[in-house]
Order: structure tokens, then sequence, then C-alpha cells
């Protein structure tokens, strides 16, 4: 399996059965959408789901998996029929079964933004969305949020070792200099508890 990471929070995974792009959002216009059947959005934010670029292609038949609060809005305002998912959830895209974890996005301030996010689990790799939700069973791969204005750095570093993957990659990172994600990648090494790596945008790793 390949995971290529791109702008911000968004994956690719190519897989024996196919392609599967996790939240390609606004902060995300390179992401490679070549051969995708299916795509994962944890949540209904812009940075997380580009729904002017995505749009057209569900129209044409591509599978877009979200929450369900999200779907009921993508359905209403933009009349697009997606698969609305929910924690505890099971379904297949490339071949491979995907747990859905979580249910709400992180807490910013005064309980705002106060709407769904899930996780998912696919192919050993967990992508968590806006959230930190440690899922009951193990992952491999854990793709980190590093950046958010929900997050600390402690928080970060809790969470990874919650989750005791064997690799970790930083995602949800556009907010950070260069200089601010070299601190990040510092004190992940250190304390991190999972062999971790940064891929630059467009970069590919084979798990």
């Amino acid at each position: 399996m390949r995971l290529t990471k791109y702008g911000h929070a968004c994956v690719r995974l190519d897989l024996d059965g196919g392609s599967v792009v996790l939240d390609p959002g606004t902060y995300s216009p390179d992401v490679d959408l070549a051969g995708v059947a299916d795509v994962l959005v944890t949540h209904e934010h812009a940075d997380h789901l580009d729904v002017d670029r995505l749009a057209p292609l569900v129209r044409d038949g591509l599978r877009l998996h979200t929450n369900a609060q999200f779907a009921a809005s993508l359905a209403t305002d933009h009349g697009l029929e997606v698969h609305a998912v929910g924690p505890g959830e099971t379904f297949t895209v490339a071949g491979v079964e995907v747990q859905v974890v979580g249910g709400m996005h992180a807490e910013i301030y005064d309980g705002l933004p106060g709407c769904a996010n899930v996780g998912f689990v696919l192919a050993g790799v967990y992508h968590p969305g806006d959230a930190l939700h440690v899922p009951e069973d193990g992952v491999e791969t854990l793709l980190v949020p590093v950046s958010a204005p929900w997050l600390k750095l402690a928080e970060a570093l809790e969470f990874v070792r919650s989750v005791g993957p064997v690799r970790a990659f930083p995602i949800h990172d556009a907010m950070f200099s260069d200089i601010g994600n070299a601190g990040v990648d510092r004190w992940m090494v250190q304390e991190g508890g999972a062999d971790y790596r940064r891929l630059v945008p467009g970069e590919s790793t084979e798990l």
C-alpha cells in the first residue's frame, strides 16, 4: 500500500483494490484524484472538503462517505447524494473494511464548533479528522494532527502515546510555518513513542 501526503489534512491511499482519498480540502489543491473511486471526509469544514471541486465529481459517480450531519447538509445545499456513516459502523472501499470512530469535533472555545466529526481506520491507517479520539482497536499508522485552534502540542503527543501506533505522520499542519513544523517534529521524535516522519506535500511512502 502506498500513502501519499498532500496539503494540510489530505492523504491518498493506493491499495490493491483501488485508490482512496481522505479529506481533500481547500488547503490541498495539489491532491491527485485520478483513478480515485472513493473519498472519505471526516467533517464539514472547508479545509477538509473542497465542495466546489468535489461536487462535480460526485455527480459523475465519485463515492463520498462522511458523517450523517454533513451528508444531510450536502444533500440539502448542493443536491449531492453521499454515503452517511456513523461511529461504530463499517463499510468497504477499494476492497478493505473501513471502521468509523469518534463522533464530535474537538472543542475550540465555548462549545464551538459543535459539529460532527468521524475518524476512519482502514488498512491499519487511522485518520482522526479534527479530534483526538483513541480507537479501541490498535492501528499501525497514525495520521496525527499537529496544529489547530483546538490543539496544543502536549495533547498531540499524548494522543500518539495513547494510540500507540508503529508509525506516525503529521497532518493538519498548514497553520504552522516551516519553523513551527520543525519544532513539532523534534518533540514528536523525542517524546511521541512512535516512528515519526514528516512527508512533504506530494511525497509518498510504502506501508
